[in-house]
This record gives C-alpha cells, sequence and structure tokens, in this order.
C-alpha cells in the first residue's frame, strides 16, 4: 500500500480484518465490538497515539466504517469519504504561520501589507492572530526573510474540488455537496483522520445465505500483486472464500468502448466535443462544477463496471453483484442515484485482502487461463487507455480515424483544466479522456505498491494475453439484452 505512514494502514486493515473475521463467526453486537477494541487497542501504554483512550476512541469509529456505518453515528452522512473525529486533532489551525526566521526587524513589512490587522510584534518574532487573518498570503510575500510560511493541511492540499474545510475547532469538514469520493484525501492524511465506508460485511452475509455474488474485477488487477499473478489468480481466491464467479471488467471496458465510439462518430459529424464516461470521480468533478458540460458534452454511456454488472445481472437475475479495484470513487458509484441498476457493492484491493485473510487464503498463481476482454479493455486501467480503446472500435467500423484529435487527462489539476477550456469553448481537441488519478487507475489511491512496480509487472501479463478485437469478442455475448447508457434505456 502507498501512503504517508504505513501505520496509518496498518490500524485500518488490521480493524478491517478483525470485522471480518467476527463477522464469519456470528452476529457483530456492543461485546463484539469491544472485543476488536481490546484487540487492537490493548494498552496500558499507547502504540500510535498520546493515550491508549484516544486509540479506543478511533478504533470504534473505524469499526463504524468496516461496518458500513457513519464514523459518527450521531452525525448521519451519505457520503463514502468520512472524518474521523476522534483521529483529527493534531493538524496547525493556522494556515499562515511565522517561523524562527523571522529577524524582528525593525521595517515590519509584514504588519506594512496586512489589510486585517491579524499581525502584531511577539516576544521573540512576529506572531499572526488566526482568528483575524483571511489567508491572503500577503504577508509571506512581503517577509525579506521568508519567515512566514503557508501550511496548508495535506487533505485540503489534495483536494481536486476544494470539498475540505474546519469548523471552528479545526476539524476537518467534507462538503458532500463537493466530494467526489476519488479518496486522495484519505491516503494523504498522516494522522488516518479519514477514511471511507466498508461493505465486506453485508458482503460476508449474502455468501452466508447462500446468494450468487459475483465479483467484477478491475483491469488494474494486473500487475497489483506482482509478476505471474493475473485474472486467473485472483478468481481461484475469490471461488474460495465463497464468491460464485469472478469476471474482469476489461470486458466491460470493451463494451464502453463500442458505445462510446458510436457517440463520437455522431458528436463528430455534429461538431460537439464529448469528454469519457469511465472514471466516476472525473464525471462528478463535471457535475458538480461544469454543468454545461455534464448536460451537452458528456458521454452518456455507463462505465465498465456498470456495464458487466448489468449483463451479469440479465444473466443471473437474483445475483449480487460486487466491484473490485484500486478506487474509492466506484464506491460512490455504486450509490449514484443518476445511474440506473448500479452494482451493489464496491471494495479496494487492500479490502479484498482483508477478506481473504480473515479466511487464511492466499492469492497464488494457477496453471490456467482467463481472459474475457480484448487488451484493449485490459488497456483501460492506464492512462490514455480509454481514448486508445475507442478508437480501435472506430477503425474496425471501418472509420477515418487519422482527424481524431484527442487530449488525455490524468490527475486533477489537468482534468480541470481540460474542462475550463472546453467550458470556455477554447479547447483545441475533439475528445477529452478524463482520469482523476494520475496514471489513470493503475495510480489509483489504493493500489498495492509503486505505480512503477504495478505497471512493469502489469506489461508481462498482457503480453501473455491474444489479441482479439473488440466487435469479434462482444459477439460471444448478448448485448442487445441490457442497456449501455446510463439512464437504463435501450437503443
Amino acid at each position: 500500500m502507498v501512503n504517508n505512514d504505513q501505520n496509518v494502514i496498518s490500524l485500518k486493515h488490521r480493524v478491517v480484518r478483525a470485522v471480518c473475521r467476527a463477522a464469519w463467526e456470528g452476529e457483530i453486537g456492543y461485546e463484539e465490538r469491544e472485543k476488536i477494541v481490546m484487540e487492537v487497542a490493548p494498552g496500558p501504554k499507547p502504540n500510535y497515539r498520546c493515550c491508549v483512550y484516544k486509540e479506543r476512541a478511533i478504533v470504534r469509529e473505524r469499526i463504524h466504517l468496516a461496518m458500513n456505518e457513519n464514523a459518527d453515528i450521531n452525525n448521519p452522512t451519505k457520503n463514502v469519504v468520512q472524518v474521523i473525529n476522534a483521529a483529527c486533532d493534531e493538524c496547525p489551525i493556522a494556515t499562515f504561520s511565522v517561523t524562527d526566521n523571522c529577524r524582528f526587524c525593525l521595517g515590519r513589512p509584514c504588519i506594512s501589507s496586512c489589510r486585517f490587522d491579524a499581525i502584531t510584534p511577539g516576544e521573540l518574532r512576529m506572531h499572526i492572530n488566526s482568528t483575524k487573518c483571511k489567508e491572503c498570503g500577503k504577508c509571506a510575500e512581503a517577509c525579506p526573510y521568508g519567515a512566514i510560511v503557508h501550511l496548508e493541511r495535506p487533505c485540503k492540499k489534495v483536494c481536486p474540488v476544494n470539498a475540505i474545510s474546519y469548523d471552528e475547532y479545526g476539524f476537518c469538514k467534507i462538503d458532500e455537496e463537493k466530494c467526489i469520493h476519488c479518496g486522495h484525501c484519505i491516503h494523504s492524511c498522516p494522522f488516518g483522520a479519514i477514511s471511507d465506508k466498508v461493505t465486506l460485511v453485508p458482503i460476508i452475509r449474502a455468501i452466508q445465505a447462500g446468494k450468487k455474488v459475483i465479483a467484477m474485477c478491475a483491469p488494474a488487477a494486473e500487475g497489483q500483486f506482482g509478476p505471474g499473478i493475473g485474472m486467473a489468480s485472483v478468481k481461484a481466491a475469490l471461488k474460495k472464500v465463497g464468491f460464485a464467479d469472478m469476471v474482469e471488467v476489461g470486458l466491460g471496458g470493451d463494451m464502453t468502448a463500442v458505445y462510446e465510439a458510436k457517440e463520437w462518430i455522431e458528436a463528430k459529424k455534429e461538431g460537439r466535443k464529448m469528454t469519457t464516461s469511465c472514471c466516476p470521480a472525473f464525471i462528478s468533478m463535471i457535475r458538480h462544477q461544469f454543468p454545461k458540460i455534464y448536460e451537452n458534452n458528456k458521454s452518456s454511456t455507463v462505465s465498465p463496471m456498470v456495464a458487466v454488472s448489468r449483463y451479469l445481472k440479465v444473466m443471473n437475475p437474483d445475483c449480487i453483484t460486487v466491484f473490485v479495484g484500486p478506487c474509492v470513487a466506484k464506491k460512490g458509484e455504486t450509490l449514484n442515484e443518476f445511474i440506473a441498476d448500479r452494482p451493489d457493492y464496491a471494495i479496494t484491493f487492500d479490502e479484498m485482502l482483508d477478506l481473504f485473510e480473515s479466511k487464511n487464503i492466499e492469492i497464488e498463481a494457477v496453471n490456467e487461463d482467463y481472459q474475457e476482454s480484448s487488451t484493449w479493455g485490459k488497456k483501460f486501467a492506464g492512462s490514455g487507455g480509454v481514448a486508445a480503446a475507442v478508437l480501435e472500435v472506430i477503425e474496425e467500423m471501418g472509420e477515418d480515424v487519422s482527424d481524431i484529435k484527442l487530449l488525455p487527462c490524468a490527475g486533477g489539476a489537468e482534468c480541470r483544466k481540460a474542462l475550463m477550456l472546453l467550458n470556455s469553448g477554447r479547447l483545441p481537441e475533439d475528445f477529452v479522456e478524463g482520469m482523476m488519478c494520475p496514471g489513470g487507475c493503475v495510480g489509483g489511491p489504493s493500489r498495492l505498491g509503486a505505480e512503477k512496480e504495478i505497471t512493469k509487472a502489469r506489461a508481462g501479463l498482457l503480453a501473455k494475453a491474444d489479441r482479439r478485437k473488440i466487435l469479434e469478442n462482444l459477439e460471444n455475448y448478448p448485448m442487445d439484452k441490457f442497456s449501455m447508457y446510463r439512464d437504463g434505456h435501450m437503443d
């Protein structure tokens, strides 16, 4: 796992694994929860925080999230990404702060530059009153010694949509109307004060009830578990834990590519620019901040995850579908009321490993082949992969792609810039491929290692895949039996 602090990851997954083990054994009431609290934070000395009592308070809130509940049961929210209040108290409240570099100079340009009377002389250096400071930064610009620094909190710094603010006590607050569930804040907080809901308990209950639970594994899985551990290995492990089957979501990539290709061809004829539809965080950014683009330029095709789920539910009407990937935003997509016929649950790779460990199951190399998608569908996981697949389909349809101009964007800043250009009518390209994570899904917040290592292991696995065509591959599937559009309408 990639994070600022491995202790944060260790604590989270100790709790999730303990909750899963308890779920396999029976109901999880107050006594079972307190047993987990004492298992994770036994005391008398603390392992993570100032005292064992704070540790236990944090563990209790983490248990809530691991049970698919709100971290703060007294403050209901529908948001997938939530703040663990007991853990959020160590960051500085002041955004601008005076350091020891302050020479207490006679000129005092910091005071002269401040229009809000927020700076006064202290005993040894200048002092900034945080209640008066408007965070304009003029004092930092004016200081000749660079003694005033901008202390932007890590969670706020990485949020691409400015969804994070703070209350009067300095606790982090997430604006549900702005949050796009990208998960970047989760993996930037050194104190583990932000996390997401986990749906493993209802999945375990569905398995125990004998329901047909089918996993849908993201293309980014290939390379996550090291060289030689591909989709067949993941599928075998999921079946051991109780899943009825697993389908690779690269198949949904093929499906999405075909329908986006149809939309692109039509849009090109009309002179209309378009964005892709695969990344839920990208789509949420468009919906929240660029409503005109959402209405006029966004592809109406569903994401590969939704496509595979709809296909599985046509073939198995009573099945439960569970997406597995590196993406927190997919959890939000399963709850998105703007999408009809959504999957039931989404979990991350690390949560899947917690589920395996709760049953003492390991992912191992298997001597069998499993491929359900083209290599184009598999490459949806990388930046540029969606656009490349759509162009492949257009070519397979016999259309000319030589004059199509594409703009692949990966990361919040690149996506925002492209959308601002499109919104103002100044985008030179025809189509925008948007992925909120740098490097695409392979660089997702819940990946299991360094992106470089994953990409290297992934290349070896992709080299072994056959080179089937996208349209040829989809002839084997009942594409006329389910909708490929967000609102659920048929062609």
